[in-house]
């Protein structure tokens, strides 16, 4: 059972303290099916799925899909023609997912799975199929690191927290920016809310799209290397805020 339930149910049984057992017992038990009506049940199971992610799988998968993220952005802003204002939001985001990799990788001991990503050739044939690809992408990627606040947090490291939620932040900016340039509305989520639980998922969910990692991937593509991309990744003099507070 959640944390946030036990307080609930310790509040109502709390509360009609003055009732008997059997009554306080009924209400509890009447709490539950209202909670579970309003999901918060299923909320309890997604904890405790969450609970089986542990620190090393969640920071490698990260690093793992930051080299994806760097790759997408360099090369679709190489590739892709797009209008002024979205190239400099890519260029940007391209340098800021790669201080994301680098981040995790020197400051919280991150291991890539690979350097080499298969990218379907479809994500650099228009600018909808880069665009469609970064939203589905950093939605993945703020799942992802909601993940890790919630896993990191229950096991209070609060640095590993503090820096997963400030990467989260970025990647709903990204997601919101491509969004925008889709013409559809940027600001769409009120909540940044769980899709998945389990931090693998991520890696299935990418894979499902034709992306590979160190294999070809599902779709027509080509391999991309990491470290000879980000040699040549966008370094926008607007990007600040470098390193997490």
């Amino acid at each position: 059972m959640s944390e946030a339930l036990n307080i609930a149910y310790e509040a109502i049984d709390e509360t009609n303290g003055g009732e008997s057992a059997s009554t306080r017992r009924r209400f509890v038990g009447g709490a539950a099916a209202a909670l579970g009506g309003m999901g918060l049940l299923g909320l309890s199971q997604a904890e405790n799925a969450m609970a089986k992610n542990d620190a090393k799988t969640i920071l490698n998968i990260a690093a793992t899909a930051e080299v994806l993220a760097t790759i997408v952005n360099t090369v679709g802003n190489e590739r892709v023609t797009l209008d002024d204002v979205t190239k400099r939001n890519i260029e940007a985001a391209a340098r800021e997912e790669l201080i994301h990799y680098q981040v995790l990788t020197k400051s919280l001991g991150a291991k890539p799975a690979t350097k080499m990503i298969w990218v379907p050739d479809s994500v650099f044939a228009s600018p909808e199929g880069l665009l469609n690809t970064l939203v589905a992408g950093d939605q993945i990627f703020i799942n992802a690191y909601l993940i890790g606040t919630t896993a990191f947090a229950k096991a209070k490291e609060k640095k590993f927290a503090r820096f997963t939620g400030e990467f989260m932040g970025a990647e709903a900016v990204h997601r919101a920016l491509a969004l925008q340039s889709l013409g559809q509305l940027g600001n769409d989520r009120a909540f940044m809310a769980f899709e998945f639980t389990k931090i693998e998922t991520a890696v299935t969910l990418l894979q499902q799209a034709g992306f590979g990692f160190g294999k070809e991937g599902a779709t027509p593509g080509a391999f991309y290397n990491f470290d000879e991309v980000s040699a040549r990744t966008p370094d926008p003099a607007g990007v600040n805020t470098r390193t997490p507070r």
